[in-house]
């Protein structure tokens, strides 16, 4: 019998089409399910036991403790893993300072100590109770009053030997105010007397060169142009005030 030719021609395309895999399949054309199973079977058999791998328990506070150990040259012996378990604060080596600092340092634990001897406790009511009374109060305060002294004033020391002019007793016995002119003086002094006082630290030196080179009468320094008898402006007002 006879076969139609367009029957023909659609077996021939059919024998011709590649098959398409399953897009949906895993790693290595089959379902990712199955993939996995297979997987985990290749580890278990190349480990050697049937065993799944334990998980990792973190961070070991007894291995970094021996690690320490090991690093000071101390032999520790080792300690037996246990997960999830803390270590308590200042347990351990006694030796071993906080703050993981090298071995012979002192421990302090920074707490302030109880009855330490160099802190008053003259503001506690009950400490102060336990050791004073009425009484003893009353005999401290006798004692102190019967140590009191009055120091009176007395006369000012005598200079001993020749210090020089003294400005003090020449501020007192002078009365006229500064710029008063009671003394002769060259035209040619008030040229130089910037420069003569810019040699000396302060107006009261000043004055007692004046004084110690025959001032008031002579001003040799030139720091008297105006004759008040008051080197570089030195003002004896201060000292007039005073003994009042």
């Amino acid at each position: 019998m006879r076969l139609p030719v367009s029957l023909l021609l659609s077996f021939g395309l059919v024998a011709c089409t590649q098959t398409v895999p399953n897009s949906g399949a895993g790693v290595g054309f089959q379902d990712y399910t199955t993939y996995s199973q297979s997987r985990d079977a290749s580890l278990a058999a190349s480990s050697g036991t049937g065993a799944p791998l334990a998980p990792s328990t973190g961070f070991s506070t007894a291995s970094a403790g021996a690690a320490i150990d090991a690093a000071d040259g101390r032999l520790v012996a080792p300690a037996r893993s246990s997960p999830n378990q803390g270590v308590v604060i200042g347990s351990g080596d006694p030796v071993r300072p906080r703050g993981n600092a090298p071995a012979g340092i002192q421990v302090e634990s920074g707490e302030v100590q109880a009855g330490n001897v160099g802190i008053s406790d003259e503001q506690d009511f009950e400490a102060v109770k336990s050791r004073q009374t009425i009484q003893s109060d009353a005999e401290r305060i006798a004692q102190n009053r019967a140590q009191y002294q009055v120091v009176q004033p007395g006369e000012l020391p005598q200079r001993q030997g020749d210090t020089g002019p003294n400005i003090v007793e020449y501020a007192l016995a002078t009365t006229h105010a500064p710029g008063v002119s009671m003394h002769k003086r060259s035209r040619l002094s008030g040229n130089r007397s910037a420069a003569a006082c810019a040699k000396f630290g302060s107006p009261d030196l000043a004055q007692e060169a004046f004084l110690a080179k025959g001032g008031p009468n002579r001003d040799r320094l030139g720091v008297d142009p105006d004759g008040d008898g008051y080197a570089c402006s030195w003002d004896p007002r201060p000292f007039r005030t005073a003994l009042q």
